[in-house]
């Protein structure tokens, strides 16, 4: 998919949120081998650089518009290279990835993967936004099932494929670690009207089906989409209550 780095921190300070909850579940220790998988622009790899004495970080992306940002915050113990979450390999002290696992399918089959690539006595560390049942999500799944939309997409829609967070604890005790943390947070946002969920989505949810649906149809979609917003949300200022799963898990020496 191609990102647009400036859209997607729109909403800077509410997406930076959950990282301060989920830095605090890593055990800091010195001299660390660190992954950031799905970096992003950069900013909080260089975040994890300055607060992991001594460690060594690196950010993964598989968006070159994503990663030319990236590279204007290369440092001495941080560098970003090309990979996707599905071909990244090695291994590493502390394996960190920020929302983007939602964007790979079969956690069931994930979620063991990614922990092969963490060392004996490292950890994991995930956040993964799980807002798919609110109507920020199913407005839009709405909207691409009607005409000319559905036609467009030749019937495509994107189901999320984030797991309850029970099940992502028993994900992690079949992986063979008992020392884990698992839970779901939400995280507010105050918005104007329930429309202006649709400026959040558009730095996220919506940009596969921008790339889907042809130029000419990306406004009446968004358009058809408030709608279906300001039917399913209340009138006037709206509480935007956007839910996050955080996880970490220690592997066994």
């Amino acid at each position: 998919m191609s990102w647009d780095p400036e859209m997607y921190h729109k909403f800077k300070t509410e997406r930076l949120a959950p990282f301060h909850d989920l830095f605090g579940l890593i055990r800091i220790r010195p001299d660390l081998s660190v992954l950031d998988l799905g970096c992003g622009t950069g900013e909080l790899a260089l975040e994890l650089s300055k607060r992991l004495p001594q460690s060594r970080v690196t950010g993964v992306d598989s968006s070159p518009e994503m990663l030319e940002k990236a590279q204007e915050r290369c440092a001495v113990n941080l560098d970003f290279i090309p990979g996707s979450v599905e071909s990244i390999s090695g291994e590493w002290d502390l394996l960190f990835s920020h929302a983007v696992l939602h964007w790979v399918d079969d956690h069931a089959a994930l979620i063991p993967r990614l922990w092969k690539l963490v060392k004996p006595g490292g950890q994991l560390a995930v956040q993964i936004p799980s807002n798919h049942r609110h109507p920020s999500h199913t407005c839009i799944i709405a909207a691409a099932s009607e005409e000319p939309f559905k036609a467009a997409l030749k019937g495509w829609l994107r189901h999320s494929p984030v797991l309850e967070i029970d099940q992502y604890a028993q994900l992690l005790y079949a992986c063979g670690t008992a020392d884990f943390t698992v839970m779901e947070k939400v995280y507010p946002t105050y918005l104007p009207e329930a429309s202006a969920i649709a400026e959040w989505t558009k730095g996220t949810t919506l940009v596969p089906y921008f790339e889907k649906l042809p130029q000419d149809l990306h406004e009446p979609f968004l358009q058809r989409y408030r709608e279906l917003l300001t039917e399913a949300l209340p009138i006037g200022p709206i509480l935007f209550t956007f839910r996050r799963i955080l996880f970490s898990a220690v592997k066994p020496e």
